[in-house]
């Protein structure tokens, strides 16, 4: 059953708040000269040791993909199957998101905007409110960016003398396809927050908790809550509370094709709630459900319910509808740091789809369709390639080391890339998905890179300094082994610092 690692809790983006200043103030200085390829005995011996890593008991039966070159010389320090295809799991978001900064821009802002469609007068709305999404990710309770914008809203349609709404609160969300999930997600996967769909209208990362509390004496039935009133998902709880001090074992099942979360297991007597991030069934009716409940917070009176613009035999008119407000997310260059130092999933299917937007089919096909383009025009061979997601969750995404390599060098070679790239990388021993790997090793504080897990899967994809201060590119893929993954990462780690460490003896 596959895992993600790095699952995409809400709770974690609270912790962006305090990186982002810092990763978009971090980017990258001039390219640093040529190094002439020399010492070539010391690059025998860094080629020997890293066999012998690779070589270590109980690796025999697993696949390992390793490419390291010089970004100073381009000389191939180490180069191991970098042309077979591996599951590259969240490295893959390496390429989504160098093909968003190379056809988006940095700039680039989502637009989600508000439409009254129907007469204001009397302090009366008769008619419904419209939210037309632009795919925004980032709206979040978490981070207080949800709240704000939706009591924004409420002030603005104050300011228009709206005080009652006689309509619904509908989400069009049609922008982008219908097809929320990526393809080969698995089916076991798609309770949890990590698996949520994609759409159009978005708001907590298109995830809500179940929340689990034991009942009053051991063997009752505990409580289990749904966080959010438009999940779409109906509960069934079959969590029974154990002895005090008994460890907690809580399950959460979706089972296939149906709307439906099954919490089982059981929770220690007077044990504090214990969360599950889940994923919602439709998350623009979430959205406009969210919404509608912040308008009622506000005071405003909303008398119809809230609608997903697709359920609708009579859909709204919204071509003299009137715009009350709109709301442009932070830039691409802000949105990456969130995608990449935690590897969020639904930041990288978002740009998939925003990709296939931008020429005209708004699906994740048409997102393929520009990453292949822009790819091979930078030296990706279409053999080296196989794209199913633009998260990596997809068992079908295959990739080569080579093709993880050359496109890490384009964006390091082109200035208008690299900064905010380099900047939205995790940093070993410091932060994002790398935060307590490397540390006390040359590596820390020097490897920025995308890290990438799931069953049977490991990578790590970045940039390197040597000793002598060599910039390096690397890949390292690992797949199919039958060790723990903490071996595998160890293993990976040894690698990245046996790179930091090296120095050609000059």
């Amino acid at each position: 059953m596959a895992r993600a690692a790095h699952a995409s809790g809400v709770r974690r983006l609270g912790l962006l708040a305090a990186l982002l200043p810092v990763a978009l103030a971090s980017c990258a200085g001039p390219k640093p000269t040529l190094i002439p390829q020399a010492s070539s005995g010391a690059v025998r011996q860094l080629r020997t040791g890293l066999d012998e890593l690779l070589a270590a008991p109980g690796l025999e039966t697993g696949v390992w993909g390793v490419l390291v070159r010089s970004l100073a010389s381009e000389e191939t320090l180490y180069s191991v199957n970098a042309r077979k295809l591996l599951m590259p799991a969240s490295s893959l978001k390496v390429a989504t998101l160098a093909v968003a900064a190379e056809r988006l821009g940095w700039d680039f802002r989502y637009e989600t905007r508000l439409l009254a469609s129907g007469t204001i007068g009397k302090g009366v709305l008769d008619g419904d409110l419209v939210v037309v999404g632009g795919g925004d990710p980032s709206l979040n309770e978490a981070d207080g960016s949800m709240s704000r914008v939706f009591a924004s809203w409420a002030d603005r349609l104050t300011a228009l003398g709206v005080r009652v709404v006689t309509g619904r609160v509908i989400g069009d969300d049609n922008l982008f396809d219908d097809e929320s999930l990526g393809s080969g997600w698995m089916w076991d996967d798609l309770a949890y927050g990590y698996s949520a769909g994609i759409g159009a209208l978005q708001v907590n990362l298109n995830a809500t908790r179940v929340s689990v509390t034991p009942g009053p004496a051991v063997g009752a039935p505990a409580t289990a809550t749904l966080g959010s009133e438009g999940s779409g998902l109906t509960l069934q709880n079959r969590v029974r509370t154990g002895e005090t001090g008994s460890a907690s074992q809580i399950v959460v099942h979706r089972p296939a094709g149906r709307a439906v979360i099954e919490v089982s297991g059981s929770i220690a007597l007077a044990a504090p709630p214990s969360d599950r991030l889940i994923a919602v069934d439709n998350p623009t009716l979430n959205f406009v459900a969210e919404l509608r409940k912040a308008l009622v917070a506000h005071g405003i009176e909303v008398r119809g319910g809230a609608a997903d613009i697709d359920e609708l035999s009579e859909p709204p008119r919204t071509h003299d509808a009137v715009v009350v407000d709109m709301h442009r997310s932070p830039t691409l260059a802000a949105l990456a740091v969130t995608l990449m130092k935690i590897s969020q999933n639904q930041y990288a299917e978002t740009l998939l789809k925003t990709l296939g937007a931008s020429t005209g089919t708004a699906s994740s096909g048409g997102g393929r369709r520009v990453m292949r383009e822009v790819l091979e025009a930078w030296g990706v061979r279409p053999s080296d390639l196989v794209l199913a997601d633009g998260s990596g969750l997809s068992r079908y995404n295959l990739v080569t080391p080579e093709a993880l390599v050359t496109t890490l060098t384009r964006v390091y070679q082109q200035d208008r890339l690299r900064g905010p790239f380099e900047a939205a990388l995790p940093i070993a021993g410091r932060d994002g998905t790398l935060w307590d790997r490397l540390r006390g090793t040359p590596a820390e504080g020097n490897l920025r890179a995308k890290t990438g897990s799931m069953t049977s899967a490991r990578s790590v994809s970045g940039y390197v300094s040597t000793a002598d201060g060599e910039p390096l590119v690397c890949a390292i893929v690992a797949n199919n082994y039958h060790v723990a993954p903490a071996v595998i990462d160890s293993v990976i780690d040894r690698i990245v610092a046996r790179l930091a460490g090296f120095t050609r003896g000059r």
